[in-house]
């Protein structure tokens, strides 16, 4: 029953994504070209997602497990530091060059264009960079 719920879950949100113009990079760079010739549909977007998201997590943060018995495993840490700044510095820098970022390239990613392939690779790498050198700090 799990994996059905997040089969759903992933296709919800990667029809969202579609249906929003969130895996359309020109319209993301338009969105980000404040200076420019600036698009201000995607901030409706995310303000309707955000609202959408309120109630579950308000009742998310008062239960100890899903509604399918899983634990829940929402994030605790509230303090900001460097390593949390360094990484939304990149993602920000990677989703403004590229005009797409993680969820919609991985949404359009079997459209057959290259540049997502290239994209969905270097975030690949970027994983793995992450990983070794998360095993490294730790050791």
């Amino acid at each position: 029953m799990r994996k059905l719920t997040s089969f759903a879950a992933g296709l919800l949100f990667g029809l969202g994504l579609l249906l929003s113009g969130m895996a359309n990079p020109a319209k993301v760079i338009g969105f980000l070209d404040l200076a420019g010739a600036w698009d201000p549909s995607l901030a409706l977007v995310m303000a309707g997602a955000i609202a959408t998201a309120v109630l579950p997590f308000t009742w998310a943060k008062r239960r100890s497990r899903s509604l399918l018995g899983a634990p829940m495993q929402l994030p605790n840490k509230r303090e900001l530091d460097g390593r949390l700044i360094g990484g939304s510095l990149v993602f920000g820098v990677g989703w403004g060059l590229a005009g797409i970022c993680p969820g919609p390239a991985l949404a359009v990613l079997l459209t057959g264009h290259w540049q997502i392939l290239l994209f969905v690779l270097a975030m690949l790498a970027g994983m793995l960079l992450f990983s070794a050198l998360e095993r490294r700090r730790t050791c």
